[in-house]
């Protein structure tokens, strides 16, 4: 009885450790998937809501605030309530008009519209323009997240959007289909054993 009950110990052992793996591998799918999920969320849905807006630094004129590379996240602000010392987000007026992040110096009230003069941090000299916020909602700087803009901008590449349109579904499938095969089936190698047991 004690040579028979050490066999089935030691055969045990490496039954147990495919068992391990597959459990591994299917929290690791279930950790990235969901992962994947909650930057979907947190950075492709949730800015359309109007509650934040995502930003990727690409130039070093905030530092030491902000450095290339960093994400920034700005809210809503009424136009009226910008002051000086604030850091916003704003259309500049000039050229592209591509959006700039720098520092308020000054708020000027013109016609019953709102400019703003600004400077970012590290730059010698203002900005040569007088900056007219548009509309009534201007966009203030409340969180810097160091580097995770490459992230952002790696995400957002044709490649990677192609890749998650279709990796996605298919790492579901994948999970589903290693679920049902990790499952103990009915079938006959279940039965053999059994009947092994009979004839003996």
């Amino acid at each position: 009885m004690r040579a028979r009950s050490a066999s089935k110990g030691r055969g045990a052992e490496p039954a147990l450790r495919p068992a391990a793996v597959s459990r591994a591998g299917e929290l690791l799918a279930r950790l990235v998937l969901g992962l994947a999920l909650a930057v979907l969320f947190l950075l492709g849905l949730l800015p359309h809501t109007g509650w934040y807006r995502t930003e990727t630094v690409l130039s070093g004129s905030m530092r030491p605030t902000f450095a290339p590379g960093d994400l920034v996240v700005v809210t809503p602000e009424r136009v009226e309530d910008v002051r000086v010392g604030q850091m916003i987000s704003y259309h500049i007026p000039v050229g592209d008009h591509h959006v700039q992040t720098h520092r308020v110096i000054a708020v000027v009230q013109r016609g019953g519209q709102t400019f703003v003069r600004t400077k970012g941090d590290a730059n010698n000299a203002r900005d040569p323009w007088l900056a007219r916020l548009n509309g009534t909602t201007a966009w203030q700087v409340r969180a810097v997240v160091p580097k995770a803009g490459w992230g952002i901008v790696w995400l957002r590449s044709p490649s990677v959007r192609r890749l998650a349109v279709f990796g996605a579904p298919l790492l579901l499938a994948l999970l589903g289909l290693w679920r049902i095969w990790r499952t103990p089936g009915t079938g006959g190698d279940n039965e053999a054993p059994d009947a092994a047991r009979l004839l003996g």
